[in-house]
């Protein structure tokens, strides 16, 4: 494995390393403790609500390019050279905007039985096992969706004739809001998937 690649697994590692800590650190206490889990919190509220607004938009808009699809494909019969391009764009921004709502609720990386069975710090460790787990997974997917949405933006999308890094740009954007989403899950479970899982 060449330097080139080493080094954002090194950085993303230690990035975990070091969050895992603070968000461990935040969640056993009072004064600055509750100060910086509430601050998460709030940060959380606005990214958390905003990722699932434009998500839902970004949904409506994939539907209504599609609906134009057919209609102009069937009834009058001259197809539509942007809208394929368009519900693909949209569906992408969905999708990777999605994983910060999933990630916040507890759905994308949840380890039902063991987490049901086990009890003090054993649930803690693996509560924040798999915290680390999605943060560094987040973290290499900002880390080369930054890279690729940089290396794509002379390029142009068929149909659309905007660049490609708008596509590209749901990776690294849906990264950052589902980093929060998981370090705000850690700090307030309120997962009902685990609670009602049998």
């Amino acid at each position: 494995m060449n330097a080139m690649n080493l080094l954002p697994l090194q950085i993303t590692g230690a990035l975990t390393v070091l969050v895992v800590a603070l968000a461990l650190w935040a969640r056993k206490g009072d004064g600055a403790q509750a100060a910086v889990r509430r601050a998460v919190l709030a940060l959380d509220r606005i990214s958390s609500g905003a990722a699932s607004a434009l998500a839902c938009a970004a949904l409506a808009l994939a539907v209504g390019a599609g609906m134009w699809q057919v209609v102009a494909r069937f009834a009058t019969e001259t197809p539509s050279i942007w809208s394929e391009a368009l519900v693909r764009t949209a569906l992408i921004w969905m999708a990777y905007l999605g994983v910060a709502v999933a990630l916040r609720t507890g759905a994308l990386v949840s380890i039902d039985v063991a987490h049901r069975y086990a009890s003090g710090r054993l649930r803690l460790g693996i509560e924040a096992a798999a915290l680390a787990s999605s943060l560094s997974f987040m973290g290499v997917m900002f880390w080369f969706g930054w890279t690729m949405t940089q290396r794509v933006r002379f390029q142009e999308m068929a149909g659309l004739e905007v660049s490609m890094s708008w596509g590209y740009a749901a990776i690294p954007i849906g990264a950052l809001f589902a980093m929060v989403g998981a370090v705000a899950h850690f700090l307030d479970r309120r997962s009902d998937e685990l609670e009602l899982a049998v």
